[in-house]
């Protein structure tokens, strides 16, 4: 008897998958931002891998130079020992930076996950600077490693773990829809007043808080709920940061190689910070990350930060060849455009949608959130949050042929990662396959002669 294999591995898989629970399909081709499952149907992919596809599945301008790669004879694993590949990689990355960053950065490769690269940074300021507290903020998604939990603002996957690391401080990020200083507070005064915490806590010797190893930030929030902060912002965190005397680390683990339509999400602002931590994108669908810092912070000691996968050979070169091919094809200025037409197109459907409380993001890192139609409140006076609504909206869109993912508070925002490479006529196809997600969770709200009435 030939076992059905979703309902052999979610017996044999342990209870921490994630993913796997909303996507009960085998999915066993793509091409591009379309994946077929085993099956044969065909979906359209928001996911991306959680953005770590930036060319799609089986872009040909990386397979061929991975087959290439493999068919070479070059060195499979070499530790942080120089090869080729690590060779063409820096060079490659390097030329990416920005120039006033790239004058003076070193670089660290760390094990193959962003939340190494998180751990790496911390090991680095503490180090350099010698101080223990760090700031981040609320919303924050920096990893899922212990010291990186304890980085994080969701709640929910630290509550059964104790002894977290501690000395680490929350303050509240520019969140304009849901502002953390009350209903009807505009962005622009979010934006003074999230500026005025940081400025008061490190400025009020009685603030209680030392002075941080470092202040870690996201310039557009991910899993947080896809929430991107203003240039002004970003300038005045720099601004304060410099000041103080402290060190700005700035996680494009999810934003970064082209996802907000620049090479890096806080270009927008012009401000050159401390460090810089990849992954996702930056291997080519390969795992990788890296800790890219200012020099005069290359202050610990051979050893400091190691592992055995640190430089994955086939990454370096899938991430090379990357980042080759988005310059040669302009691939950031398709971005902005297809983002733009993406944006527009959600823009639309919350016209239509009462629903739709915000529509938010860069390039391709935009959120829909989802709030309660009936115009309930919170103790803020923000909409309430519709998570369950959106659970729905999602296996809605499954069902229609499109992989998306919910995140952010409550889990209510809706969440669209295509890779950069998706099309024009690719994007229509995802607007009109949301839509009737949305319709067909408007109509199951209705009364039944209502509903009936609708469709007819």
């Amino acid at each position: 008897m030939t076992l059905n294999p979703l309902q052999m591995l979610a017996d044999r898989e342990s209870s921490a998958r994630t993913y796997a629970r909303n996507i009960p399909k085998v999915l066993s081709h793509g091409n591009g931002a379309e994946v077929i499952d085993s099956d044969g149907r065909h979906y359209l992919d928001c996911l991306a891998c959680a953005g770590a596809l930036p060319l799609g599945h089986n872009h040909t301008f990386i397979r061929d130079r991975v087959i290439a790669f493999l068919e070479s004879g070059q060195l499979q694993q070499a530790l942080d020992i120089a090869t080729p590949a690590k060779v063409r990689f820096v060079e490659a990355l390097y030329q990416a930076l920005p120039a006033a960053f790239a004058a003076r950065a070193k670089f660290q490769l760390c094990g193959p996950t962003g939340a190494d690269a998180a751990e790496a940074a911390l090991k680095l300021f503490k180090t350099a600077t010698g101080r223990r507290p760090v700031v981040v903020f609320q919303g924050a998604y920096h990893g899922m490693t212990h010291a990186t939990l304890g980085m994080m603002g969701n709640l929910a996957p630290k509550q059964a773990i104790s002894g977290l690391p501690g000395e680490v401080h929350f303050l509240p990020y520019p969140y304009a829809f849901r502002s953390p200083f009350g209903a009807g507070t505009s962005a622009e005064e979010t934006d003074r007043l999230s500026l005025a915490c940081l400025e008061n806590l490190l400025s009020d010797p009685e603030s209680g808080v030392g002075k941080p190893a470092m202040v870690l930030l996201e310039a557009i929030q991910g899993e947080g709920g896809c929430i991107p902060a203003s240039a002004h912002w970003l300038r005045r965190v720099r601004e304060i940061t410099t000041r103080h005397q402290v060190p700005l680390v700035i996680d494009e683990i999810q934003s970064g190689i082209g996802r907000s339509g620049d090479m890096f999400a806080f270009e927008h602002a012009g401000i050159t910070p401390d460090a810089i931590l990849l992954s996702k994108a930056i291997g080519g669908g390969y795992p990788l990350s890296v800790l890219l810092y200012q020099d005069q912070y290359d202050l610990w000691k051979p050893g400091a930060h190691a592992g055995t996968f640190r430089g994955n050979q086939i990454a370096l070169v899938s991430g090379a060849a990357t980042l080759e091919f988005i310059g040669e094809e302009d691939l950031l200025a398709h971005v902005r455009a297809v983002g733009n037409q993406l944006r527009e197109g959600l823009l639309r459907l919350q016209q239509t949608h009462a629903c739709i409380g915000d529509v938010r993001g860069r390039g391709l890192m935009l959120g829909m959130e989802l709030v309660d139609p009936d115009g309930k409140l919170d103790a803020q006076g923000h909409r309430l949050a519709a998570g369950e609504l959106a659970s729905r909206v999602k296996r809605a869109c499954l069902e229609e042929g499109l992989l998306i993912e919910t995140g952010g508070r409550h889990g209510a925002v809706l969440r669209f990662l295509p890779p950069l490479v998706v099309t024009h006529a690719q994007v229509e196809q995802i607007l009109q396959r949301l839509g009737r997600a949305l319709e067909r969770q408007h109509l199951l709200a209705l009364p039944l002669a209502e509903a009936l009435e609708a469709q007819a």
